[in-house]
């Protein structure tokens, strides 16, 4: 890190232009990462209904549609008199936008021109078949949105499309909307904490660039892969709390280095070889965490967790370079403007001596604080026990969302036009199924519980095209309850029965998040084990951290299913109760023991260090817990006023994402790592420092 440092500070203002530069045309450029991004990768590409749907979307007449569009004859009208100029409408589409002709009501035959009317006869459907890729129909879609639209006539947009372009725009605007919360509100504490606006500026500057940056991350990565609309939001929380958290030690030391006496140069030398150090351990630690995600086949997890470790490497990065050569700059002038001179001088002091009291206070009763804690803990994990989970969907958008609401009204509407299940029926050796073998398994799907009638959809080459309509609305659990009977019917000899569509798609990669959750764990349990072993050179100190993270995890996860699931709460919160989205609580996971180690390197290193200097256990905890309490409350109110302002959300996975995040740094930075972590390292003595590495 030496060497670092001094070519970083040598060349202070070089490094400080390249890096505004870089990272605000980083942003700019990123900004249209929004057209890229979509729903796509929620399903498991190795899974039963994956092969069903390359299948059925190959198949004339079997294709799911993208564009679902509901026409409501307004008052003194009928469908028909308001067919011409509907027709009219979807005629004049260019060809080239459509894998298909476009169908509806009005040029539909016999049982499909019921199901695409209400029963009311007030409602009908239009589908439409896309082409291009996810990126390609969200492009296209505003323009025949806009075009499909009858004056007039109310218009509404369900299907894939229109669901993907409103959790984009519900993306985008909760990034501003949490971000229009977050900074000020950061800055004013900031202040209070540093007691000047220059070294309160700082890290919110490195904060906006770290999201500018995040922004080109996400485009560039999505020139490679799928990108779920979620992970602008994930990128943002993680950007900007990292970077002002990283900032606010980096600030912190470098004005302790000028107290004693350094020179700015040196001084900020001195910054980038110590808290440098740790930031980029932290950094590693969170990395680690969040590779996690790549143990499951779900490309919107993985897309989570790319975006997520490209915005804790910015975030690092930033803390080492752009805010160093700012401070190189500033040197004395970082306290510039104070709210009171001296105020920040005598707050730190007075911070030591609280945070020093009580540590002195939990070494006279560990026993006892250790046991009131983990008993505190393990009551708010109680209402685990009744923990319900599912997957994303429609209702994950807010109760007002137009998208939402047409979704709800083909559901409600048009119980003939839900997606259901579709079975791809084959014979053997490439031949069709045989008559016999075909009207078994349509009599076999009509007997499932739940399934409401079954009717012959379409053909082509070796295979037919069954459609079960559901007795439940799609989405819901018993829907998937009846995928998973319809994939036990009995199957006659030399025929095969694929299950495929929207529902079992969820069914699928459910199931393949939870065959990869145990996988996820394994590997951020070895990757912090081992990477905390090697930086303390101790064994006890990295399992008693994944011990805390795991304490934290289950308080965290009882107050989300305690809110969420049982519903109380819930209208303050504005949710609707039901079950906890899986992929929420995966990424809840990954950056709790993320989040969790960070803070732990940032307290262990304190006492590491006074412990290698000669310090007995007790007085090692002393001195880590008083010079590192202030900083880490500190990080820890920054961290949860961004995951606060993101549970602004109206979308249900990123509100139970950010609140869960929030929740966990609470526990976390408070009584587990200022009450129960100095509790147990005095417990456990000299067992502490223990590794079979150390020299006798």
């Amino acid at each position: 890190m030496t060497v670092w440092a001094r070519w970083t500070i040598n060349r202070a203002r070089l490094v400080l232009v390249l890096a505004l530069s870089v990272f605000l045309l980083s942003g700019i450029w990123g900004l249209g990462v929004v057209q890229n991004l979509n729903l796509a990768g929620y399903d498991d590409p190795a899974s039963e209904s994956s092969e069903a749907e390359q299948l059925i979307s190959t198949t004339p007449g079997g294709q799911r549609p993208d564009i679902v569009v509901v026409y409501t004859a307004p008052a003194g009208k009928t469908l028909s008199d308001i067919g011409p100029d509907v027709l009219a409408r979807i005629n004049g589409i260019d060809p080239a936008l459509l894998a298909a002709p476009a169908e509806s009501f009005w040029t539909a035959q016999g049982i499909r021109q019921i199901a695409l009317r209400s029963s009311d006869q007030t409602k009908a459907l239009a589908t439409l078949v896309l082409t291009g890729d996810d990126g390609a129909k969200l492009r296209n879609y505003p323009d025949l949105a806009e075009q499909l639209k009858v004056p007039g006539v109310q218009t509404e947009f369900a299907g894939y499309t229109a669901l993907t372009a409103a959790y984009n725009i519900k993306s985008r605007t909760d990034v501003v909307l949490a971000e229009s919360v977050a900074i000020p509100l950061m800055l004013i504490l900031l202040v209070v904490i540093f007691g000047g606006v220059v070294a309160a500026a700082a890290p919110v500057i490195i904060g906006g660039l770290a999201v500018f940056g995040a922004l080109g991350a996400l485009r560039l990565i999505s020139m490679f892969t799928d990108v779920s609309a979620f992970s602008l939001n994930i990128a943002s929380i993680i950007g900007l709390g990292l970077a002002i958290d990283y900032s606010l030690f980096v600030v912190s030391r470098f004005r302790e280095e000028l107290g004693a006496g350094s020179t700015p140069a040196a001084a900020a030398v001195r910054t980038i070889e110590t808290a440098g150090r740790t930031i980029v351990f932290s950094a590693l630690l969170l990395a680690c965490a969040f590779a996690g995600s790549l143990a499951f086949p779900i490309s919107m997890l993985r897309s989570l967790g790319y975006g997520a470790i490209a915005a804790i490497s910015i975030a690092a990065i930033l803390a080492l370079t752009a805010l160093p050569a700012a401070l190189a700059l500033l040197g004395g002038r970082i306290d510039a403007l104070p709210l009171r001179r001296g105020a920040a001088r005598r707050g730190e002091e007075r911070a030591q001596r609280f945070w020093g009291r009580l540590a002195a206070g939990v070494m006279r009763k560990p026993v006892a604080i250790s046991a009131i804690v983990v008993l505190v803990l393990l009551a708010m994990s109680l209402p685990l026990a009744g923990i319900v989970t599912g997957g994303v969907n429609p209702n994950g958008l807010p109760a007002d969302d137009p998208a939402r609401q047409a979704q709800q009204t083909v559901t409600d509407d048009f119980p003939n036009a839900t997606d259901g299940a579709t079975m791809v029926v084959r014979g053997a050796n490439g031949a069709p199924p045989s008559p016999a073998a075909l009207a078994q398994v349509i009599s076999e799907a009509g007997r499932v519980d739940g399934v409401r009638l079954v009717v012959r959809l379409a053909e082509d080459g070796d295979r037919v095209l069954v459609r079960a309509l559901l007795k439940s609305p799609d989405f819901a659990p018993a829907a998937e309850n009846t995928v998973r009977a319809l994939r036990a019917i009995p199957v006659p000899t030399d025929t095969t029965v694929l299950i495929g569509g929207m529902n079992a798609q969820r069914v699928d990669s459910y199931d393949a998040i939870v065959r990869g959750i145990p996988v996820a764990v394994a590997v951020i349990l070895v990757a912090t084990l081992l990477l905390m072993f090697l930086g303390f050179r101790s064994i006890v100190l990295p399992l008693k951290a994944v011990a805390m993270a795991a304490l934290s995890l289950g308080a965290t996860f009882g107050v989300l299913t305690w809110i969420f699931v049982d519903g109380h709460g819930a209208d303050l919160l504005g949710v609707e109760p039901g079950p906890l989205p899986l992929p929420a609580l995966v990424v809840v996971t990954m950056a709790v023991f993320g989040l969790s180690t960070d803070y732990e390197v940032f307290l262990m290193s304190r006492m590491v260090e006074a412990h290698d200097q000669g310090a007995s256990t007790e007085e090692s905890v002393v001195s880590g817990v008083s010079r590192t309490g202030r900083v880490i409350t500190a990080a820890a109110a920054l961290f949860v006023i961004v995951t606060g302002a993101a549970a602004l959300s109206d979308v249900a996975l990123i509100k139970v994402a950010a609140l869960g995040m929030a929740i966990a740094i609470v526990i976390d930075a408070t009584v587990v790592r200022m009450l129960l972590v100095p509790a147990v390292v005095k417990l456990m003595g000299d067992a502490n420092w223990w590794t079979p590495l150390r020299r006798r």
